[in-house]
């Protein structure tokens, strides 16, 4: 990962890397077959916000997974991951469960969720998808803050929920990038696209003033009988 400290990698760890790459299982990776590039916000602070390019594979058609980078480029950091359910399965949580999931109907609806490279009509087939789905998402490298490491405990996530809350400098920034129209995509997608009449109860806890955080506690051990 980019900026991260230690030393670069020499011949040895290159070969070594090489032989890995050869000979070794990577079926769980080899799984994920979907990019898609949207935005975070830490659940207690909405302000700090941050690119998410996550790269998920499907469980099944109600679940998938999805490991998250900070870039889509080959130095990227892995900063955290997200699971992705349906409006069904959520609907069925714990109600104190509800509370770490968010909502994806705005950032589709809204634009912001992206399926980058793909042709329009299979990205809108993309978005049909997940626009009535609920991700429950981890950062673990808080970057945007100028972590060269992963530091501290993970952090919940949360998706933007209306218009106007997203910093309008990354879009901006990501259109130029990609060459893309975040507007005309958000046009298209609400002649097109159906939205949820309504997002499941229990989501986006922070919208009402509060939110759920993680924080380490210390505790005693239950050790292993020897």
């Amino acid at each position: 990962a980019k900026d991260a400290p230690g030393r670069a990698a020499g011949l040895k760890d290159k070969a070594l890397g090489a032989v890995e790459s050869l000979v070794q299982n990577f079926k769980p990776v080899n799984q994920i077959h979907q990019h898609v590039c949207g935005y975070h916000g830490y659940a207690h602070d909405m302000t700090r916000q941050v690119r998410s390019e996550h790269y998920c594979s499907h469980v099944n058609p109600e679940v998938r997974q999805c490991v998250i980078y900070d870039t889509p480029e080959k130095n990227a950091r892995l900063i955290g991951i997200e699971y992705i359910i349906s409006r069904r399965l959520f609907e069925g949580l714990p109600e104190e469960e509800k509370c770490m999931w968010h909502s994806h109907g705005h950032e589709v609806m809204g634009g912001s969720l992206v399926a980058p490279e793909l042709p329009e009509v299979a990205e809108r087939a993309e978005m049909e998808s997940l626009v009535d789905t609920y991700g429950k998402t981890w950062h673990t490298w808080q970057f945007d803050r100028g972590d060269t490491l992963p530091l501290g405990p993970p952090q919940l996530m949360m998706s933007f929920t209306k218009d106007g809350q997203l910093d309008p400098k990354l879009i901006e920034a990501r259109d130029k990038e990609w060459g893309i129209d975040t507007e005309a995509r958000k046009e298209a997608r609400r002649k097109n696209i159906k939205p949820p009449e309504k997002v499941a109860e229990g989501c986006d806890m922070w919208e009402r003033g509060k939110a759920m955080q993680a924080t380490l506690q210390e505790m005693l051990v239950k050790l292993p009988k020897t």
